[in-house]
């Protein structure tokens, strides 16, 4: 919205400002931040007010989980009302790849709101029909993979890049767009099944978040594209804006979830926040480069694909319980200490993912 003040600029004026994405960047950072930290606690003494017992826990989870009974949960509320109102803010609204980020972004979040509501109106772990909610999710992600196919330049429509190598691309056509809802709807349940713990989600998207950003400004440069010989792809720099907006508002959500948590971010925010990343990929034509980048959310959701797989077949178990963080749990490891370890691995692998965009 303030881009739109460059209208009134000759060139050299302060308004001149607003034409730069690195400037907008900023300011929707400051901006989501702010807003984290003036509605955290409202917002907070609101869901304990209308939620009542809060997050329902689960009965056969690890034994500390049994302290947090109390605790609301749908403070995935607080990051998409900073996310949204510093990207409508700041970015660009005549760019089509920040519509289609923000729609993924608030269409996951609905389905999640939905879910958080089911679950602590009923008291109950179970919320909304998990069918219900992957059909829901590939609906959301088919249409903004098909609007994505519609906005990319025509030498990259319906073609999947592939890191490291050097102009080399698959030509996946028409299944480039179930590929894409794959990408979308893998990436917000792999944040969900993630955020099992204080603070172990938020941070690791934020990382994601960061590094898919930078990788966004890259390639919708041209002079950084070629610099660095990736596809260009104009206008998705304006999603360096969005990832701004989602870090600012990550980190004032992270400041009332540090442990001991005052509120779960619950699935309203751990589904939008996975689609949005999915949704950036999918945009940038790093869909690839997300698994690296988000290589833990990866993990944490292959470790439950394998749990019920081998449960199913054998009747045994491989892992003490997943996710696999809670398998480290009954293993005896204390919760900041799981937390924080899985913090460093997420660093390491987006600092992998950033390599591939010199290495070629």
């Amino acid at each position: 919205m303030l881009y739109w003040l460059t209208s009134f600029s000759d060139g050299g004026d302060f308004f001149n400002l607003f034409r730069y994405i690195t400037f907008r960047t900023g300011g929707a950072f400051f901006t989501a931040l702010i807003f984290g930290f003036m509605f955290g606690r409202p917002l907070i003494n609101l869901l304990r007010r209308t939620q009542g017992k809060g997050q329902p826990i689960r009965g056969d989870g690890p034994e500390g989980h049994f302290a947090k009974v109390g605790t609301p949960t749908m403070g995935g509320v607080l990051i998409l009302g900073a996310l949204v109102v510093s990207t409508l803010l700041w970015a660009r609204l005549d760019n089509p790849y920040v519509w289609i980020v923000l729609a993924v972004t608030m269409g996951f979040g609905a389905i999640g709101f939905a879910d958080d509501y089911a679950k602590v109106s009923k008291h109950t772990t179970d919320g909304v029909s998990g069918k219900i909610r992957l059909g829901l999710g590939f609906v959301i992600a088919g249409l903004a993979s098909g609007a994505a196919a519609w906005f990319h330049p025509a030498e990259l429509t319906n073609q999947l890049a592939l890191p490291i190598f050097k102009d080399v691309l698959l030509n996946l056509g028409v299944f480039f767009v179930p590929f894409s809802m794959i990408v979308i709807v893998g990436a917000a349940n792999a944040v969900n099944l993630t955020d099992g713990l204080d603070g172990l989600a938020i941070m690791p998207v934020m990382i994601a978040a960061g590094t898919l950003g930078i990788i966004a400004y890259a390639v919708g440069r041209v002079d950084f594209a070629q610099y660095l010989d990736v596809h260009y792809v104009p206008g998705t720099g304006e999603l360096f804006v969005f990832a701004a907006g989602l870090i600012g508002g990550g980190l004032g959500f992270l400041w009332y979830n540090a442990p001991p948590a005052a509120v779960f971010m619950g699935d309203t925010g751990s589904l939008a926040l996975g689609g949005a990343l999915g949704a950036i990929a999918v945009s940038t034509k790093h869909e690839i480069v997300l698994a690296i980048v988000g290589g833990l959310f990866v993990v944490e959701a292959l470790s439950v694909i394998i749990q019920v797989l081998y449960f199913k077949r054998t009747g045994k178990r491989v892992f003490l319980m997943a996710p696999i963080h809670h398998h480290f749990e009954k293993r005896g490891w204390a919760e900041p200490q799981i937390v924080i370890r899985f913090w460093i691995i997420s660093l390491i692998l987006a600092l992998v993912g950033l390599a591939t965009l010199k290495i070629r």
